[in-house]
């Protein structure tokens, strides 16, 4: 059984390797085609706005109106060249952001507790105005009818040039002004950001002073350079998920941009939030519940520009309106992601094993808040998964325990039919329901626990949590390999134990696959986590102890037998 399992797992990550790396594209009509492109203020080529495509006959007529005007103002981008716009700086205690004048875009964030190697100055920078890997969010107010609006093209103003939060304050407010004087409207949008968390609350303060109506509708667009990862079975990071993504209120969407066509966009959402994903990190646009926005995507070569348009806001003359949404720029952690949207949590993506790595995850993060040591923690979920499971490996360490106690006879027999397969089949399993073992009793716990190892590899692989946690001693990360191999080693010698505590194969070639699989599987699992490693050398030892203690009592129930 751990042959065949160890045969699949290697099948299966060589499948996924070869589907990333040699996949067929799709065809060309599932992306916008590349066509001319200029240089932005912000210093990267900006895809081509594609005519906005007809939306479904549910969406209200102010959401494909709006959405054209969005692609209109994207579009002038790639005709003007446009002069560097002056940035405002604004940090918090776990942010460090630079904010456009033109547009009030976001264009670099900084995530000031993340390092990006652990031990080094450096932090992992999210959003990026380079002009190698350019990534933003870009907001603003539309209209179809056209006229001035706040677009991300528009120039605001503001009163500083810096804002930080001081000691002893829970939020700082960062507002932006534009104005249209013709027609007598202000608006002021503004960044609202607190203490410790990643969450980015965006307000427009719409104020017509004017005689007429003024119409706008708020949009947002995730701009990023992206080019593909290149995959790895020596780096956890490469089989993370990056690229766009969207929850449509019931589903949430990773996008393949070779299979467009496939993700349903654009489309009308009513409650969701679109996201440009990465390992262990997200950007995300949160709309406002309740109300339809239109999602949309564009492509051209590693470039996308996901983008979400609300429905069109009316302001009679000499009143105003507020417009609120929500942006998360940091790490997926699931206790802000939960209070920023609805399911935003998703974006800590598990895949098929989520309804599994979810309650681990709780279970750990409980463990933690205990211990404080997300490795402690580890050890201390094995442990209580073993208890769950304690009543199944008992009766299975009961059946083993026999067979290793029929192991002379079962030589026996094999020398009594060496020359007749048929008849030592016939005489083996005559031994087994007299003596009432269940040979495939062993490869039970196993298949069960199969499914708790693969959840728990994808806990540790997706939550940022653990990125950079330390255990003791030299491993000061549980989310990467073990740097001197030691638990590995560990690994197989614990391995090699539990198979001298279990009956020997009859097959005396299945006895040494059995074997050398120990030192097999410590060489696979050297590349994996660190604490995936020690959930699987703590689950071993308790394995070890467990089978030890039932074999020590089947002895001793045996030999009472033949005493008595």
């Amino acid at each position: 059984m751990f042959l065949w399992l160890g045969l699949v797992l290697v099948l299966w990550i060589n499948f996924e390797t070869w589907q990333r790396d040699y996949a067929q594209p799709a065809s060309p009509a599932a992306t916008v085609a590349p066509s001319s492109s200029a240089t932005s203020s912000l210093g990267s080529r900006i895809p081509q706005a594609a005519p906005p495509t007809t939306p479904p006959a549910s969406t209200p007529t102010t959401a494909p109106a709006a959405a054209a005007s969005v692609a209109a103002a994207a579009s002038n981008v790639l005709t003007t060249a446009l002069e560097p716009a002056r940035e405002i700086r604004v940090r918090t205690d776990v942010l460090d952001l630079d904010i456009s004048l033109r547009g009030g875009a976001l264009v670099r964030a900084d995530l000031l507790k993340y390092p990006q190697v652990k031990g080094q100055d450096a932090r992992v920078r999210l959003l990026n105005d380079g002009r190698e890997r350019f990534y933003a969010i870009q907001t603003g107010l539309t209209d179809a009818d056209g006229g001035a609006h706040p677009t991300h093209l528009a120039t605001f103003e503001t009163a500083q040039s810096s804002f930080a939060l001081a000691d002893g304050q829970d939020e700082i407010r960062v507002p932006l002004t534009w104005r249209d004087d013709a027609a007598g409207v202000t608006v002021t949008k503004t960044y609202i950001l607190r203490r410790g968390s990643y969450r980015i609350g965006l307000e427009y303060s719409i104020d017509n002073r004017g005689a007429a109506p003024w119409r706008a509708a708020s949009y947002a667009q995730i701009l990023r350079d992206d080019p593909p990862v290149e995959r790895s079975m020596f780096s956890v990071e490469s089989y993370a998920f990056q690229g766009p993504a969207y929850f449509n209120g019931t589903k949430y969407f990773k996008i393949d941009r070779t299979k467009i066509a496939e993700s349903e966009l654009p489309r009308e959402v009513t409650t969701g939030w679109i996201a440009g994903m990465q390992h262990h990190f997200v950007t995300a646009v949160v709309p406002t519940e309740g109300q339809n926005y239109a999602y949309a995507l564009r492509t051209e070569g590693n470039q996308y520009l996901l983008s979400t348009t609300g429905p069109t806001v009316t302001v009679a003359p000499q009143s105003g309106t507020t417009i609120k949404e929500t942006l998360f720029v940091g790490p997926k952690l699931q206790a802000q992601l939960k209070t920023s949207g609805p399911r935003l949590d998703l974006v800590a993506d598990y895949g098929m094993l989520t309804l599994l790595a979810e309650p681990l995850f709780w279970l750990l993060e409980q463990a933690h808040n205990l211990v404080g040591n997300w490795g402690w923690a580890i050890i201390i979920i094995t442990f209580l998964l073993k208890l769950v499971f304690y009543p199944l490996s008992e009766s299975s360490g009961r059946s083993m325990a026999k067979m290793r106690l029929l192991t002379p006879r079962m030589k026996n027999l094999q020398e009594t039919y060496k020359d007749d397969r048929e008849k030592l089949g016939r005489a083996m399993m005559d031994l087994y329901k007299r003596e009432k073992i269940n040979p495939a009793a062993g490869c039970l716990p196993i298949l069960i626990q199969m499914p708790v190892f693969f959840a728990f590899y994808w806990v540790l692989l997706e939550s940022v949590e653990m990125r950079q946690a330390p255990f003791m001693f030299w491993i000061q990360d549980l989310s990467s390999r073990d740097p001197l191999f030691v638990l590995p080693v560990i690994m197989a010698g614990a391995m090699y134990a539990q198979y001298k505590l279990n009956p020997t194969p009859p097959d005396p070639i299945q006895a040494k696959v059995f074997m050398i699989l120990p030192f097999v599987m410590s060489i696979t699992f050297a590349f994996f986590p660190a604490g995936l490693v020690l959930y699987w050398v703590t689950n071993t030892l308790l394995t070890i102890a467990q089978q030890w203690n039932i074999n020590r009592r089947i002895e001793a129930e045996a030999k009472k037998t033949r005493t008595g």
